[in-house]
C-alpha cells in the first residue's frame, strides 16, 4: 500500500499527488513512468512520473480525471492509500550530449514535459520551452517551467493568456527565424505530437515524442502497448516511452488508442459504487 502524502488540485480536472514510494523515488529518472491500481479490483493504469524527492521518498504524479480509474484516484485524499504503485518503468529521457533543446508540452502533457526540461537543464543544456493550453483557466506549472527554462513561450488556443495560437505556431516561428536545436521533445495529445513532428521534419531537427498507448503489464509481455516505429514493432513500456517522432506511425497509434473508447464510456455510465449498492441490499 502506498500513502498519499500531498494532494493539490492544479485546475478543475487535473490533480497533483505526492505518493510515498521510497524505492521508486530512489531510482526514478525523468521520462519514466509508474503503473498504479487504486484497489484490488482496479485496472492497471500507467502515469509518467512528474517528479520525485529522493530524500523524502516520494514520487509526484499529475493526472487528468478523464476515465473511471483516474476519477477513482482523484477521489482519494491525503492519508489515503493506493493499492499498487509500480516503477520506475521505461527508459529515461536521454539528455547527455544535448546542448540546446526545445521542450514542447500540451495540456496535461506539460506535467510530463517538466521533469524532462529540468533534466536537460541540470545536464547543462540551453532549454527553450513551449507550452500550450486551451485557455487561461487550465494553465498549470507556469512558475516551475520559468524556473528551468531559458525561454518560456506560453500559448493558449483562444488567446486568453500568453500568446494566441497552437504550440506549433510558435515552434514554426522559432525554426523559421533560425533557432538551432539539437533536439525537440514533444509531449502531449497524440495529434499535437504528430503536428510538432510535421513542423520539425522540413528543418531536419531530431524530434522525440513520449507515447502513452494502451498498456497492461508494463514489462513487454502483454503486447498491448505495441507501436510501429520505422516500420518495426516496438513496445512503449520497455523500448520507450520516448521514440523518434519522425518514425512513428501516428495513424495506427491513434486507431489503437481508440479501441476501447466506447467500452470505457459505457463502464463509466453504468458503474454503481459497491458501497452504495451494498447499503441498498442491506435495507429491508
Amino acid at each position: 500500500m502506498y500513502k498519499i502524502v500531498r494532494k493539490k488540485e492544479l485546475n478543475p480536472s487535473v490533480t497533483l499527488m505526492d505518493v510515498e514510494a521510497p524505492f521508486i523515488a530512489k531510482k526514478a529518472k525523468a521520462g519514466q513512468f509508474i503503473i498504479f491500481r487504486v484497489d484490488e479490483l482496479g485496472e492497471r493504469v500507467p502515469l509518467t512520473i512528474a517528479g520525485y524527492d529522493r530524500e523524502k521518498g516520494t514520487v509526484t504524479i499529475i493526472f487528468q480525471k478523464v476515465g473511471f480509474s483516474t476519477n477513482a484516484l482523484g477521489a482519494l485524499n491525503e492519508g489515503d492509500y493506493i493499492r499498487d504503485f509500480v516503477g520506475p518503468l521505461g527508459r529515461p529521457t536521454e539528455v547527455e550530449g544535448v546542448k540546446r533543446v526545445c521542450v514542447v508540452g500540451g495540456g496535461v502533457g506539460c506535467a510530463i514535459a517538466l521533469p524532462s526540461a529540468q533534466a536537460f537543464k541540470e545536464a547543462g543544456a540551453q532549454v527553450d520551452v513551449i507550452v500550450g493550453f486551451r485557455n487561461k483557466d487550465i494553465v498549470i506549472l507556469e512558475d516551475e517551467f520559468r524556473a528551468c527554462a531559458d525561454n518560456l513561450y506560453l500559448m493558449t488556443d483562444d488567446g486568453s493568456y500568453g500568446e494566441h495560437g497552437f504550440v506549433t505556431v510558435k515552434l514554426q516561428e522559432l525554426l523559421e527565424r533560425g533557432e538551432q536545436y539539437d533536439r525537440v521533445l514533444a509531449i502531449g495529445p497524440v495529434p499535437m505530437m504528430k503536428f510538432v513532428c510535421k513542423t520539425t521534419e522540413p528543418f531536419g531537427v531530431k524530434t522525440m515524442v513520449s507515447l502513452n498507448p494502451i498498456m497492461v503489464d508494463g514489462t513487454g509481455m502483454c503486447g498491448g502497448c505495441r507501436v510501429t516505429v520505422g516500420g518495426q514493432t516496438k513496445f512503449a513500456c520497455v523500448d520507450g516511452p520516448e521514440f523518434d517522432g519522425h518514425q512513428v506511425d501516428f495513424a495506427e497509434l491513434m486507431s489503437r488508442n481508440g479501441v476501447y473508447r466506447e467500452r470505457e464510456a459505457q463502464v463509466t455510465k453504468d458503474h454503481a459504487c459497491r458501497i452504495e449498492t451494498m447499503g441498498k441490499r442491506l435495507i429491508p
